[in-house]
């Protein structure tokens, strides 16, 4: 976080600098040639800021940077008082005070991907900016060159005359809507979806949709994405066929939830859920983006969901553990169909030879209480396995980049790792080549897990393989009473004074086997191999049945927001 404010600060400052020093030079100085050099400089570093800082506002900037390129132009062309650079000047500022509202008038506009609709109009609103530093680049060459003012007025004009009409169809959109509703709505409708999928949640996250693709798609009805941040909206499109609509507030929530729908699902306790749960008229089904032991996973905002879909009797007792009383009528258990690629190892994992270990260290949590986060004393641990010969998967969670210091700790773990290959010839799988590997690729890679309090132990626990977990919060007898999925594993202290102990039990003699049979009944469910998914197809399909009511062709109805006490950020189960 840390760097990525350094960051931004430093293009802030570049774009700020070079555009002053820019119109300095040019309006009391003689050094024209200079001065254009510099403002095509000062557009160069808006560009760049403008990719750092989508939001950024460069009306300051721009204005610096147009009013530098006309004196420019007027020194160069030197006639006096020219018209035709007056206009020029004069569109220019209605560019410079329009750009920034356009784009954010644009933004409040619904957005769809894999639908027979374009919506052009907030495409080009949110490039306006990038017209204006290129319209501001081109007028600095042609003041270079002594072009005619007109060629300058020209140009202005086209651009102009392209942010008049964005400027006119989104005034429509806002002041005189189609009584039919919009685009994406009567192509929704013609679509009939019968289910969403509903997301909203910090960038980095989209994996927790990800995972859930493929099995909304086997369910066989058609079906929706609907979004609440506009940078999910290209890779979740991309990973799937079926719409997925950017809805920036309620009223684009309103056009997007049809009469067709009946059910909704969500993947985490996002504070936007509620914006969807005020549809009283679907059943709405929390399904998880992972089943852990973490205080998350317990969170008690599950009470307001219809249906709670639960990979096992363990998960419904981790609420009850918490304190968090939820009707029992509420839970589903239905597995985790992520596993059902997983490949499964019968029989006890003792004496290994030059294994292959993943280790998976999670993030630190938005909150303490949610920090189990290896990383600080991961390198002592490395050095023991790799002293055993192991062969390591090091595949962080795709959070661990937001702490700077989880990511330079990281970045010391790769590199020895890195070393370590080019000294021995071991292959392991670090940075980019682990994260381009799936979690059940790495499972199936693997003899054994070291992992710290997360959703990738009730995954690993599937294969029967044996698994270590990191006790971090120095709890000792009490770690496993708090975190039960430990009690089929091997517990590592927070101060690794036992790591020779227990990677012989995990890598030698593993004497926890028969346990973690039946854990992973507790965890899992106990459902066939071979059919293992049909579980959570079976019981969604279900839940569309129940609501299914084709003689009512209804309008959405609302119920107000309720007070879920819910925290400024984003509460979500760690997978």
């Amino acid at each position: 976080m840390r760097g990525d404010l350094v960051r931004k600060l430093a293009a802030r400052c570049l774009s700020t600098g070079l555009a002053v020093l820019a119109f300095v030079v040019l309006a009391l100085t003689g050094a024209t040639g200079w001065g254009l050099a510099l403002a095509v400089a000062a557009v160069i570093a808006s560009a760049a800021e403008q990719r750092i800082r989508p939001g950024a506002d460069l009306v300051a900037e721009t204005t610096l940077i147009a009013a530098a390129v006309l004196v420019g132009y007027s020194r160069r062309l030197d006639d006096g008082l020219d018209l035709a650079l007056v206009a020029t000047a004069l569109v220019l500022l209605g560019l410079v005070l329009l750009v920034g509202p356009l784009r954010t008038a644009a933004t409040l506009e619904i957005r769809a991907a894999n639908l027979p609709v374009r919506a052009w109009t907030p495409l080009f609103a949110d490039r306006l900016g990038s017209a204006l530093l290129a319209l501001l680049t081109a007028l600095a060459l042609a003041a270079a060159l002594a072009l005619p003012a007109w060629v300058a007025l020209a140009g202005s004009l086209l651009v102009g005359a392209g942010t008049g009409v964005v400027a006119l169809d989104l005034a429509r959109r806002r002041f005189r809507p189609s009584a039919g509703g919009g685009a994406v709505g009567r192509a929704l409708r013609g679509h009939q979806p019968e289910f969403l999928l509903y997301f909203s949640a910090p960038p980095g996250s989209e994996y927790q949709v990800t995972m859930w693709l493929p099995y909304l798609r086997r369910i066989g009805r058609p079906f929706l994405v609907v979004l609440r941040e506009p940078e999910f909206l290209a890779p979740i499109a991309a990973a799937t066929d079926a719409p997925v609509v950017y809805c920036p507030t309620l009223r684009a929530m309103d056009e997007a939830l049809v009469p067709s729908l009946r059910a909704a699902f969500y993947v985490n306790h996002g504070a936007k859920n509620s914006h969807c749960i005020r549809f009283t008229q679907l059943t709405h089904i929390q399904l998880h983006h992972g089943d852990s032991d973490k205080a998350p996973s317990a969170n008690p905002v599950s009470g307001i969901f219809d249906r709670i879909f639960v990979a096992g009797q363990a998960a419904i007792d981790r609420y009850a553990r918490a304190g968090v009383q939820i009707p029992t009528d509420k839970f589903v258990v239905v597995g985790r169909p992520q596993v059902e690629s997983i490949e499964v190892r019968p029989e006890p994992a003792r004496g290994l030879a030059n294994p292959t270990v993943l280790y998976t260290p999670t993030w630190t949590g938005h909150h303490a209480d949610a920090d189990y986060c290896s990383l600080p004393v991961a390198e002592e641990l490395l050095r023991r396995l790799l002293a055993r010969g192991a062969t390591v998967i090091l595949r962080a969670h795709p959070y661990t980049a937001q702490n700077p210091a989880s990511a330079r700790q990281l970045g010391r773990l790769t590199e020895l790792l890195v070393l370590d290959r080019a000294r021995t010839g071991r292959q392991h799988v670090v940075g980019a080549a682990a994260r381009e590997l799936s979690l059940t690729e790495c499972v199936n890679s693997s003899d054994a897990l070291v992992s710290d309090v997360s959703g990738v132990i009730s995954d690993y626990l599937y294969s029967g393989k044996p698994y270590a977990v990191t006790d971090m919060g120095d709890a000792g007898d009490r770690f496993v009473e708090r975190f039960p999925l430990a009690g089929s594993g091997y517990v590592l202290r927070r101060d690794m004074s036992n790591v020779d102990a227990a990677l012989t039990d995990l890598l030698d003699t593993d004497p926890l086997a028969e346990a973690r049979w039946a854990t992973r009944r507790r965890y899992l469910g106990d459902f066939p191999a071979e059919s293992y998914a049909e579980a959570f197809l079976t019981a969604a399909r279900r839940e569309l049945k129940a609501t299914e009511d084709p003689a009512a062709e209804r309008s959405p109805q609302l119920s107000p927001l309720p007070d879920l006490g819910c925290r400024p950020r984003q509460e979500v189960a760690d997978a």
